[in-house]
Protein backbone atom coordinates (compact mmCIF):
# COMPACT_ATOMS: atom_id res chain seq x y z
CA UNK A 1 0.00 0.00 0.00
CA UNK A 2 2.41 2.73 0.68
CA UNK A 3 3.94 2.16 -2.92
CA UNK A 4 0.85 2.48 -4.45
CA UNK A 5 0.53 5.63 -2.49
CA UNK A 6 3.97 7.15 -3.54
CA UNK A 7 3.12 6.65 -7.49
CA UNK A 8 -0.24 7.66 -7.17
CA UNK A 9 1.15 10.85 -5.74
CA UNK A 10 3.74 11.29 -8.13
CA UNK A 11 1.51 13.41 -10.81
CA UNK A 12 0.10 15.40 -7.75
CA UNK A 13 3.69 16.47 -6.94
CA UNK A 14 5.62 17.09 -9.73
CA UNK A 15 2.57 18.46 -11.64
CA UNK A 16 3.30 15.51 -14.64
CA UNK A 17 -0.09 13.50 -16.28
CA UNK A 18 0.50 9.57 -16.44
CA UNK A 19 -0.27 9.94 -20.18
CA UNK A 20 1.54 13.04 -20.84
CA UNK A 21 0.12 12.73 -24.79
CA UNK A 22 -2.98 13.14 -24.06
CA UNK A 23 -2.70 16.51 -21.56
CA UNK A 24 -0.03 17.98 -23.86
CA UNK A 25 -2.83 17.31 -26.74
CA UNK A 26 -5.69 18.84 -24.75
CA UNK A 27 -3.24 21.47 -23.87
CA UNK A 28 -2.40 22.18 -27.29
CA UNK A 29 -6.42 22.49 -27.84
CA UNK A 30 -7.21 24.70 -25.12
CA UNK A 31 -4.67 26.79 -25.95
CA UNK A 32 -5.72 27.92 -29.41
CA UNK A 33 -8.89 27.32 -29.03
CA UNK A 34 -10.82 30.95 -30.52
CA UNK A 35 -7.91 32.21 -32.31
CA UNK A 36 -9.34 34.21 -35.32
CA UNK A 37 -8.92 32.48 -38.66
CA UNK A 38 -8.56 29.18 -36.89
CA UNK A 39 -11.54 27.27 -38.25
CA UNK A 40 -10.35 23.31 -36.83
CA UNK A 41 -7.88 21.94 -34.02
CA UNK A 42 -6.96 19.18 -34.77
CA UNK A 43 -4.90 16.53 -32.18
CA UNK A 44 -2.86 13.17 -32.00
CA UNK A 45 -1.35 12.47 -28.88
CA UNK A 46 1.71 9.59 -27.92
CA UNK A 47 1.84 7.99 -24.67
CA UNK A 48 5.13 6.06 -25.10
CA UNK A 49 5.48 5.62 -21.34
CA UNK A 50 3.88 6.63 -18.19
CA UNK A 51 4.79 10.54 -17.25
CA UNK A 52 6.30 10.29 -20.96
CA UNK A 53 4.58 11.34 -24.59
CA UNK A 54 4.67 13.55 -27.58
CA UNK A 55 1.90 15.51 -29.24
CA UNK A 56 1.03 17.16 -32.64
CA UNK A 57 -1.31 19.65 -33.36
CA UNK A 58 -2.82 21.23 -36.20
CA UNK A 59 -4.71 24.70 -36.82
CA UNK A 60 -6.60 24.67 -39.79
CA UNK A 61 -7.12 27.72 -41.15
CA UNK A 62 -9.72 29.67 -43.05
CA UNK A 63 -10.09 29.62 -46.43
CA UNK A 64 -8.65 32.60 -48.07
CA UNK A 65 -6.42 33.43 -44.93
CA UNK A 66 -3.90 36.28 -46.30
CA UNK A 67 0.04 35.61 -46.71
CA UNK A 68 0.27 37.97 -44.03
CA UNK A 69 -1.85 36.43 -41.15
CA UNK A 70 -0.33 32.93 -42.17
CA UNK A 71 2.97 34.09 -41.44
CA UNK A 72 1.80 35.73 -37.68
CA UNK A 73 -0.08 33.09 -36.87
CA UNK A 74 3.40 30.39 -38.16
CA UNK A 75 5.32 33.13 -36.07
CA UNK A 76 3.30 32.46 -33.07
CA UNK A 77 3.10 28.75 -33.34
CA UNK A 78 6.91 28.84 -33.57
CA UNK A 79 6.79 30.90 -30.29
CA UNK A 80 4.70 27.83 -28.99
CA UNK A 81 6.78 24.42 -29.46
CA UNK A 82 9.86 26.90 -28.61
CA UNK A 83 8.34 26.45 -25.30
CA UNK A 84 6.68 23.21 -25.34
CA UNK A 85 9.06 21.31 -27.65
CA UNK A 86 7.32 18.36 -26.67
CA UNK A 87 4.68 18.91 -28.96
CA UNK A 88 4.75 19.47 -32.45
CA UNK A 89 2.66 22.35 -34.44
CA UNK A 90 1.25 22.28 -37.71
CA UNK A 91 -0.54 24.80 -40.28
CA UNK A 92 -3.18 23.50 -42.49
CA UNK A 93 -3.80 26.84 -44.74
CA UNK A 94 -5.18 26.36 -48.29
CA UNK A 95 -4.78 23.24 -49.06
CA UNK A 96 -1.26 23.02 -47.67
CA UNK A 97 -0.27 21.61 -44.62
CA UNK A 98 3.17 22.18 -43.17
CA UNK A 99 5.12 22.10 -39.95
CA UNK A 100 6.20 24.97 -37.93
CA UNK A 101 9.31 25.03 -36.19
CA UNK A 102 11.40 26.55 -33.26
CA UNK A 103 13.85 27.88 -36.42
CA UNK A 104 12.87 30.86 -37.86
CA UNK A 105 15.12 30.86 -40.28
CA UNK A 106 13.73 27.66 -41.22
CA UNK A 107 10.08 28.12 -40.91
CA UNK A 108 10.71 31.33 -43.04
CA UNK A 109 11.95 29.38 -45.84
CA UNK A 110 8.76 26.89 -45.42
CA UNK A 111 6.32 29.53 -45.68
CA UNK A 112 7.79 30.93 -49.05
CA UNK A 113 7.40 27.29 -49.92
CA UNK A 114 4.08 27.16 -48.64
CA UNK A 115 3.10 30.34 -50.63
CA UNK A 116 4.59 29.33 -54.15
CA UNK A 117 2.43 25.82 -53.65
CA UNK A 118 -0.83 27.67 -52.92
CA UNK A 119 -0.35 30.14 -55.85
CA UNK A 120 0.47 27.40 -58.34
CA UNK A 121 -2.43 25.92 -60.58
CA UNK A 122 -0.43 22.87 -61.12
CA UNK A 123 -1.08 21.80 -57.19
CA UNK A 124 -3.82 20.25 -55.88
CA UNK A 125 -2.26 20.19 -52.06
CA UNK A 126 0.32 19.34 -50.10
CA UNK A 127 2.41 18.29 -46.88
CA UNK A 128 5.98 19.79 -45.29
CA UNK A 129 7.34 18.16 -42.07
CA UNK A 130 9.64 18.74 -40.29
CA UNK A 131 11.68 15.26 -40.60
CA UNK A 132 15.36 15.07 -38.95
CA UNK A 133 17.47 11.82 -39.38
CA UNK A 134 20.99 11.52 -37.60
CA UNK A 135 21.43 15.25 -36.06
CA UNK A 136 20.48 16.79 -39.45
CA UNK A 137 17.53 19.08 -40.37
CA UNK A 138 15.67 17.29 -42.75
CA UNK A 139 12.59 17.92 -44.66
CA UNK A 140 9.69 15.10 -45.86
CA UNK A 141 7.76 16.98 -49.11
CA UNK A 142 4.50 15.44 -50.65
CA UNK A 143 2.85 17.06 -53.20
CA UNK A 144 -0.33 16.08 -55.33
CA UNK A 145 -0.40 17.78 -58.63
CA UNK A 146 -3.60 17.67 -61.16
CA UNK A 147 -1.70 15.48 -64.13
CA UNK A 148 1.44 13.82 -64.99
CA UNK A 149 3.28 16.94 -66.75
CA UNK A 150 2.06 19.17 -63.63
CA UNK A 151 3.54 16.52 -61.24
CA UNK A 152 6.90 16.28 -63.59
CA UNK A 153 7.24 19.92 -63.60
CA UNK A 154 6.71 21.18 -60.22
CA UNK A 155 9.23 18.09 -59.39
CA UNK A 156 11.94 19.35 -61.55
CA UNK A 157 11.06 23.04 -60.57
CA UNK A 158 11.35 22.29 -56.20
CA UNK A 159 14.96 20.22 -57.04
CA UNK A 160 16.04 22.19 -59.64
CA UNK A 161 15.80 26.45 -57.98
CA UNK A 162 12.85 26.50 -61.12
CA UNK A 163 11.00 29.57 -61.87
CA UNK A 164 8.13 29.28 -59.16
CA UNK A 165 9.69 27.12 -56.06
CA UNK A 166 12.80 27.69 -54.28
CA UNK A 167 14.77 24.75 -52.66
CA UNK A 168 14.68 24.30 -49.34
CA UNK A 169 18.26 24.94 -47.90
CA UNK A 170 18.56 21.35 -46.00
CA UNK A 171 17.69 18.13 -47.37
CA UNK A 172 14.69 16.90 -48.61
CA UNK A 173 12.74 14.25 -49.36
CA UNK A 174 10.59 15.49 -52.45
CA UNK A 175 7.39 13.09 -53.12
CA UNK A 176 5.10 14.24 -56.28
CA UNK A 177 2.54 12.42 -57.45
CA UNK A 178 -0.77 12.97 -59.41
CA UNK A 179 -4.62 12.47 -57.76
CA UNK A 180 -5.83 9.24 -56.79
CA UNK A 181 -7.20 7.37 -59.06
CA UNK A 182 -5.99 9.47 -61.82
CA UNK A 183 -5.60 7.93 -65.62
CA UNK A 184 -2.34 8.42 -66.77
CA UNK A 185 -1.19 8.33 -63.65
CA UNK A 186 2.85 9.45 -62.07
CA UNK A 187 4.61 9.13 -59.00
CA UNK A 188 7.89 10.48 -58.68
CA UNK A 189 10.33 10.74 -55.96
CA UNK A 190 13.99 11.49 -54.77
CA UNK A 191 16.26 8.87 -54.82
CA UNK A 192 17.84 6.86 -51.96
CA UNK A 193 20.07 9.25 -50.49
CA UNK A 194 17.46 12.42 -51.32
CA UNK A 195 18.72 13.62 -54.42
CA UNK A 196 17.36 14.32 -58.01
CA UNK A 197 16.91 11.28 -59.68
CA UNK A 198 18.41 12.57 -63.24
CA UNK A 199 18.50 8.86 -64.77
CA UNK A 200 14.89 7.68 -63.55
CA UNK A 201 13.39 10.70 -65.39
CA UNK A 202 15.41 10.70 -68.14
CA UNK A 203 13.97 7.33 -68.73
CA UNK A 204 10.58 8.85 -68.31
CA UNK A 205 11.09 11.60 -70.51
CA UNK A 206 12.57 9.28 -73.22
CA UNK A 207 9.40 6.90 -73.32
CA UNK A 208 6.52 9.43 -72.72
CA UNK A 209 8.30 11.76 -75.53
CA UNK A 210 7.29 8.85 -77.82
CA UNK A 211 4.60 6.73 -76.94
CA UNK A 212 1.47 7.45 -74.71
CA UNK A 213 2.17 6.71 -70.88
CA UNK A 214 -0.92 5.37 -68.64
CA UNK A 215 0.94 5.43 -65.85
CA UNK A 216 4.33 5.65 -64.00
CA UNK A 217 6.26 5.43 -60.86
CA UNK A 218 9.85 6.88 -60.43
CA UNK A 219 10.60 5.54 -56.47
CA UNK A 220 13.69 5.68 -54.06
CA UNK A 221 15.54 1.87 -54.18
CA UNK A 222 18.61 0.87 -51.51
CA UNK A 223 20.48 -0.89 -54.68
CA UNK A 224 20.50 1.29 -57.56
CA UNK A 225 19.55 4.77 -55.78
CA UNK A 226 16.57 5.31 -58.21
CA UNK A 227 14.00 2.36 -59.48
CA UNK A 228 11.56 3.30 -62.69
CA UNK A 229 7.94 1.30 -63.66
CA UNK A 230 6.74 2.64 -66.85
CA UNK A 231 2.99 0.93 -68.28
CA UNK A 232 2.76 2.47 -71.93
CA UNK A 233 -0.53 2.13 -74.10
CA UNK A 234 -1.72 -0.96 -75.53
CA UNK A 235 -0.69 0.54 -78.98
CA UNK A 236 2.87 1.35 -77.77
CA UNK A 237 5.81 -0.42 -79.02
CA UNK A 238 7.55 -2.27 -76.15
CA UNK A 239 10.12 -3.25 -76.94
CA UNK A 240 10.83 0.02 -78.12
CA UNK A 241 9.51 1.84 -75.57
CA UNK A 242 11.87 -0.49 -73.43
CA UNK A 243 14.83 0.06 -74.97
CA UNK A 244 14.54 3.55 -74.73
CA UNK A 245 14.27 3.85 -71.25
CA UNK A 246 16.92 1.24 -70.27
CA UNK A 247 19.25 3.32 -72.97
CA UNK A 248 18.49 6.95 -71.20
CA UNK A 249 19.16 5.19 -68.18
CA UNK A 250 22.04 3.45 -68.39
CA UNK A 251 22.83 2.63 -64.56
CA UNK A 252 20.15 1.72 -62.79
CA UNK A 253 20.05 -1.64 -65.16
CA UNK A 254 17.31 -3.91 -64.16
CA UNK A 255 15.77 -1.35 -61.91
CA UNK A 256 13.80 -0.06 -65.19
CA UNK A 257 10.85 -1.83 -66.11
CA UNK A 258 8.66 -1.10 -68.96
CA UNK A 259 5.32 -2.97 -69.49
CA UNK A 260 1.94 -2.66 -71.49
CA UNK A 261 -1.32 -1.61 -70.20
CA UNK A 262 -3.01 -5.25 -70.96
CA UNK A 263 0.36 -6.87 -69.03
CA UNK A 264 -0.63 -9.49 -66.75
Amino acid sequence: MPVIALVLGLPLLTGCAIDKGTALASDFEEDWAGTPDVVDIRTTDYNTLPFLGTATGVVILKDGTSADRVAELANELGEYVASNDKTTGRITADGITFTVVADKTRTGEILALWQSLTDDDRVVNGDIKDAPRKETDRWDIEVTAVDPTGAMAVFKDMMTDGDQHRPLTQVTSLKVSTKHGARPSLHVETDFHDGFPAEAIAAYDAVVAQYPVVGATLRRDPTTGSAVSIVVADSGDLDRAGELARTAAPNLGTAVKVTSDNSN
